[in-house]
């Protein structure tokens, strides 16, 4: 079991991206880590800039005095270090094909960020881009308690955000992408995910959310729109 001082994990409360981090720890059985909150939005630390100069961002794992930044790198790593509950599928070609699915969920976060700060017409178009893409969630859901089967696996944890984060950005912009009807597979898969006890553990306060992303939301339409 590695001590604290042999692990660090640098992060921010409400990203989706240090969740997955946290969540691959978790399920691993590993919780004797430093946690580092970082203020990435107005005043990042010295430490943070050191340990990931190019990015800049979080979430970044520091094991043995090395970082690795990047959560899909740092969950390969943490998956590779400790063997105990995979989370990734032991045949190349299923992994390949996890990994390619995570790149896709990537791009409708993207899309549903979006949907959440814009206005007007090019709101509606990528509401309805982002509704298109959850139709492709939903195949490949449709039928199974989890994206890893029986049990959490990376995609699971990957796309996870979509069970919290979405219907808070519905209700900062008053807009409606996920429908329970329209999408009964992903309605199950979020009950499921969010009632186990290593997610539960790491979600972000709902409230504190939905105050972060509506100030969010207005800092960035006074940007773009003015």
């Amino acid at each position: 079991m590695e001590t604290s001082e042999e692990l660090k994990l640098l992060g921010f409360w409400v990203s989706p991206t240090v969740a997955r981090v946290g969540w691959a720890l978790g399920l691993k059985g590993i919780k004797d880590y430093v946690y580092v909150e970082e203020d990435v939005m107005y005043n990042k630390s010295p430490l943070l800039l050191q340990l990931n100069p190019v990015h800049k961002k979080v979430p970044v794992l520091v094991h043995h005095g090395k970082p690795i930044a990047e959560s899909d790198v740092i969950v390969k790593y943490i998956d590779e270090t400790w063997k105990n509950y995979p989370l990734f599928s032991q045949d190349p070609y299923e992994k390949a094909k996890i990994l390619s699915f995570a790149k896709f969920g990537d791009k409708l976060y993207a899309d549903a960020f979006k949907a959440m700060w814009s206005r007007g017409e090019e709101q509606e178009k990528v509401v309805k881009s982002t509704i298109e893409e959850l139709q492709k969630i939903e195949e490949e859901i449709k039928g199974r308690k989890f994206f890893g089967g029986e049990s959490l696996g990376y995609l699971d944890i990957a796309l996870g955000w979509i069970s919290y984060l979405l219907p808070i950005w519905e209700e900062v912009a008053f807009i409606k992408i996920f429908d329970p009807i329209k999408f009964p597979g992903i309605a199950l898969w979020a009950e499921n995910f969010l009632s186990h006890p290593v997610i539960k553990e790491k979600l972000p306060p709902k409230d504190r959310a939905v105050e972060y992303f509506q100030e969010r939301r207005a800092f960035i339409t006074s940007i773009i729109y003015g």
